[in-house]
This record gives structure tokens, sequence and C-alpha cells, in this order.
């Protein structure tokens, strides 16, 4: 069986998407499209920014999703998955690809994401930290331990896992990590700190806009970041997805449980290579790739 899986934000590059415009008409219809629902020229940014530019979560969210929606479309036959999961972000663009959304709405949502999580990020200094090495058990206790707001945000694979909170709690705990032997306890460059208490504003938001969006039942099962099983029920996706900006991202759990349930491919749909590298640490034997365009 055959998952394919969206990746969500950082895998942004300048350039992204050009050759899809160039070559693929519905491509390039598609992209023009988005440049109307957004009010702005985003394949602009994405063809010829700067990566400042694109850096911005109101830009980098909805290029993202445009990137990996736009390629599953344009594979035509060629998309054929018996499962979907994305990372964070990326769940929007596999709801897209399993016609539980419809483009315009997943796009719209998208950017009403980004837009309320930059908010959200403006009301206090907060922020994310990857941790290399220790045990989930451990560094949940240690997040536990430390006082202030600090919780695990993304179980990305064995011995990887990110952490996001207040500023002085997440400087704290990373202190307590490295003194309990943590290989790496970086705090990243982020804006803040996403799937935490602290986006409790932007879940908020994000939720009025999908209560009123229509969902249809998905083509093929989702693994959804908060319950990291089979979902088939739209109304259980919309709720998982509103939970989602404040819960981790369970994505080790998720590609554990999509291998149990007999995926043995995985093909990465979208700019880069970082979750295929993911899932080759969270199961050895599961065949990766990116997506293939047809000739």
């Amino acid at each position: 069986m055959t998952a394919y899986v969206f990746p969500g934000q950082g895998a942004q590059f300048v350039g992204m998407g050009l050759d899809l415009y160039e070559k693929y008409p519905l491509a390039q219809e598609l992209f023009e499209n988005a440049n109307d629902i957004l009010d702005f020229s985003i394949t602009d940014i994405m063809f010829e920014g700067t990566a400042e530019d694109l850096k911005q979560t109101k830009v980098t969210q909805p290029a993202i999703f445009l990137h990996s929606v736009i390629l599953s479309k344009v594979m035509g036959e060629l998309f054929k998955p018996h499962m979907v999961a994305g990372h964070s972000l990326g769940e929007f663009s596999a709801l897209v690809a399993n016609n539980t959304l419809n483009f315009e709405d997943g796009l719209q949502l998208v950017f009403q994401r980004a837009m309320a999580m930059q908010k959200a990020c403006e009301l206090q200094p907060s922020t994310m930290a990857a941790v290399l090495g220790l045990d989930d058990a451990v560094v949940e206790r240690i997040c536990e331990e430390t006082p202030g707001i600090v919780v695990p945000a993304n179980y990305n694979c064995p011995g990887q896992l990110v952490i996001s909170g207040d500023v002085e709690a997440v400087n704290a705990a990373c202190e307590s990590l490295k003194e309990a032997g943590a290989r790496r306890a970086l705090v990243l460059p982020v804006g803040g700190a996403f799937h935490s208490p602290l986006m409790e504003p932007a879940r908020e938001e994000l939720a009025a806009a999908i209560e009123g969006t229509g969902f249809e039942a998905p083509s093929c099962p989702i693994y959804q970041n908060v319950s990291t099983t089979a979902v088939r029920d739209a109304t259980t996706i919309k709720k998982n997805l509103i939970s989602q900006l404040t819960a981790p991202v369970k994505w080790t759990q998720s590609v554990q449980q999509m291998v149990q349930d007999g995926a043995r491919s995985f093909v990465e749909v979208g700019p880069g290579k970082v979750l295929q590298g993911l899932v080759r640490k969270i199961e050895q034997t599961a065949e990766t790739s990116s997506a293939e365009l047809p000739l």
C-alpha cells in the first residue's frame, strides 16, 4: 500500500513551483487562481522573491500548500494514494488531495491559519526548540517539571522532538534537557510557539473558519496529527483539524500506524525531502520517494 505525505513549514525554497507553472497548463491556471483568491501575487514571491520574503508566515504556508496541492493535481492518474497524512500545515494539503476540501476552500483556510498564527505570535514572546538524542518520555517529563509554558510540539522521529512555549520556559527546559543527556537542545529561528497552548487565540479564530467550510467524505483515509489513526469521517476530520494548532504533531506515531495498517511505500508530495528522511528513521523498511510527474 502507498501512503502520500505532505510537508509543512520549513520546506520552502525560492523558485518552488516554477517548473510546474511553465510545464503544465493546469498548474498555471491554479496558480493564477491562487493569486486572485489571496489578492496578491504569491507566484512572484515563490518564483523570484527573496528567501526573506518567502519566510513570512502569510507567504510560507500558502506557498507550501500550493506547491503540494498543484503537484498532486498535475500528477493526474499517477496520484493513487491508499492513505494520506500531512505534517502540521501539510494536513491541509492532504485534505485537498483526498477530496475532503476543494482547492479554493483549502487555500483560504491555510491563509486564515497563517494570519491567525502570526497574530497569536505577536501576543506573547514565544519560541520552539529542537531536542535530539533523548527518549520522548524524558523530554515530556522535563517539560512538565519546567515552570511556565513549555510542551512537546512535534514528535518528528525517535530521538527528535521539538518543544514549544514561552521564551523563558523553553530556554530553561533546554538547559535541563542538556543536563539529562540531550545531544542537542537548540532554540529554532521561528516566530512563535506553534502547537502549544499559546496558539489558543489562533485556534479559536481558525475554528470559526473551519466550522463555516464544507468538508466532504474523503476518497481515502487521512492519518491526522492529533489522532494518528485512519479517519474517514468529515465531522471528525474537522474536529481534529481545529485541535491541531494547540496540540502536538504526532508524526512518529502516525507513520507507525500507517505502517501497521499496511503502508509499505511513502511518497512525499511537495517541496523538499524532509518527510522521507523522517519516515526512514521511523521505519527502516519503508520505501520512500518524491512524487513523480507525468511526461
